[in-house]
């Protein structure tokens, strides 16, 4: 097989009805081991912070080699390429370029990173199942640097795993519109697959504490290394990432990326979605219950004095998890995917720093040009038991008053944000039921046209936080947080997906724990409170919502 990039043609076609299995003896199921506590970290490389957003990158590119059949092919071809680029170093003093190597099996993005457990920085993202996006071919000829052909490849992109970072944006001050200008430096609509993947957190204006520290008040990360899985094959690349006027220069960059590559497994195990049953040692809730329904009482009061303009403000609980034995982020990861469907996956964690993982049914916002598409998601019920159940759970969710009313102040904030930078927005169903596989809430889906793509920033900046999960109005429900919670939500409820050049999707992370190895996981839910309220139902809610992470631990030590 070829391992030049493809200058003529190179046609992968997958026509079976299920994409090829890998045939080597590593793709076998095999039990989940125990994470080995041992991390090494990739090097450090540049701050694209520290940048000036005004001063262009000298070059963007992307380059497609031909497709092979494994992981350890696409590493050979790689490791060729970027051995070719260092003894043919480009004329810029900046630059960003991405070399990638399909392969000709379909590869779990989460089994590919499970085998780079000890390799930090990790992230992953996951979007939602779409529908009607079922292409029995890929095309992988033309152009070799323009990335054009890299576009049918990002509408087939099902979960993204990376390892290590090209460069990374990360930084104590609230994400800003330069920030978000440094991120686009380094990003172009011609190399769509070239992405940055982070999270905000939740209130940039609260205490840091010291569990969240080394995620900055934002945090995001191009991978040098990415295996990307798609709905017909897989990707294996690397990206080099250059600024002298960070003084980071090609051969920091180039040497930087061959020294992770190195520490890179090729040898992918299939992994059982399934958590090794560890014990609870100790599960505190902060608040606790007691305090809880302190908090909801007062909570209620405030919203039902006639003076004051609060109509929700949403109240969420820490849970602090020892067990007897370490997590294994990345395993209940995995198993989250199991009832993931119609939910975004994620995973972030920076060097020397816990894991942020979560599965999250709310979509912030997902822009492609100037095409934008919002959600409101409110109010919760459990699935029911049988068909019957479920449906009178959800005639009783439709019919809820006080559902109704959380309801729609969240979905009529978002319309109200979006009008301001929309030619025109859409609400399409303005009322419905999401089911996913625990719970269901009413969900509305808002579609707009933006007047120009950098709006983008705006959308972002006046979309977080959504009453969903901070209240109405923000500013006097957001004081409440403050006031009452006594716990970093950290990038809890903030923004979590990725920048591209012409598209860009976020979703909101909710769901989601923060696990940390000799400490446990702090596991994090949250939920609104309206006029009408309860606060014994809303501490049950929380139950729920919690109860896709401790499903997977023993309630109990022992005897």
């Amino acid at each position: 097989m070829a391992t030049a990039a493809t200058s003529g043609h190179c046609l992968a076609r997958f026509i079976d009805s299920e994409p090829p299995k890998c045939n080597f003896s590593s793709c076998q199921q095999l039990p989940v081991r125990q994470l080995i506590h041992r991390y090494q970290s990739c090097w450090l490389s540049m701050n694209g912070c520290q940048g000036d957003p005004r001063v262009p990158i000298g070059t963007i590119e992307t380059r497609t080699f031909s497709s092979v059949l494994s992981p350890a092919l696409a590493m050979d071809t790689l490791t060729s390429a970027i051995r070719h680029l260092k003894s043919n170093p480009r004329p810029f003093t900046s630059g960003i370029i991405r070399l990638q190597v399909p392969i000709q099996c379909r590869i779990d993005a989460i089994d590919w990173l499970h085998a780079q457990y000890g390799l930090l920085p990790h992230c992953f993202f996951s979007g939602r199942s779409r529908a009607g996006n079922s292409d029995r071919f890929l095309d992988f000829t033309n152009g070799t640097q323009n990335g054009h052909n890299s576009v049918s490849l990002s509408d087939n992109l099902i979960s993204v795993a990376g390892v290590g970072s090209a460069v990374f944006f990360r930084h104590l001050h609230p994400f800003s519109y330069p920030d978000w200008r440094s991120i686009k430096r380094f990003l172009s609509s011609t190399c769509p697959l070239i992405r940055a993947y982070g999270a905000i957190r939740f209130d940039a204006s609260a205490s840091v504490s010291p569990e969240w520290e080394a995620f900055g008040s934002f945090y995001f990360t191009i991978p040098q290394v990415e295996f990307d899985e798609l709905e017909r094959g897989s990707m294996l690349a690397a990206t080099v990432a250059w600024d002298n006027a960070l003084s980071w220069t090609w051969e920091n960059a180039i040497n930087a990326l061959q020294s992770t590559l190195q520490q890179v497994s090729s040898i992918v195990v299939k992994l059982r979605k399934e958590a090794s049953k560890t014990f609870i040692l100790s599960n505190n809730h902060i608040p606790s219950k007691t305090h809880w329904h302190l908090a909801v009482k007062r909570a209620l009061e405030i919203i039902n004095k006639s003076s004051s303009p609060l109509l929700k403000v949403v109240l969420a609980r820490s849970s602090r998890v020892l067990t007897a034995t370490n997590i294994d982020p990345i395993t209940w990861l995995a198993c989250l995917q199991v009832e993931g469907e119609n939910a975004y996956q994620f995973y972030l964690q920076p060097p020397n720093a816990p894991a942020f993982i979560g599965n999250t049914p709310e979509q912030l916002f997902h822009r492609k040009q100037l095409s934008i598409k919002s959600e409101a998601l409110a109010g919760t019920r459990a699935r029911g038991g049988s068909k019957s159940v479920d449906l009178q759970v959800e005639l009783d969710l439709l019919s809820s008053p006080k559902d109704h009313l959380e309801f729609t102040i969240v979905r009529e904030s978002i319309r109200r944000k979006l009008e301001a930078v929309c030619d025109m927005v859409v609400v399409d169903p303005e009322k419905a039921i999401r089911k996913l596989p625990r719970v269901q809430h009413l969900y509305a889906r808002l579609d707009g046209t933006l007047r120009s793509e950098d709006d983008e920033f705006n959308i972002l900046d006046s979309l977080h936080p959504s009453p969903a999960v901070c209240g109405f109005p923000t500013e006097e429900a957001r004081l409440l947080i403050t006031e009452t919670e006594l716990f970093d939500r950290g990038m809890y409820a903030g923004p979590v997906g990725w920048f591209g050049g012409g598209e860009s999707e976020f979703a909101v992370g909710i769901r989601s724990a923060l696990v940390e190895k000799d400490v446990g996981a702090l596991i994090y839910a949250g939920t609104g409170i309206v006029e009408g309220s309860n606060s014994c139902s809303e501490w049950e809610e929380l139950e729920l919502k919690t109860s896709q992470f401790t499903k997977l631990l023993r309630l109990e030590v022992p005897s």
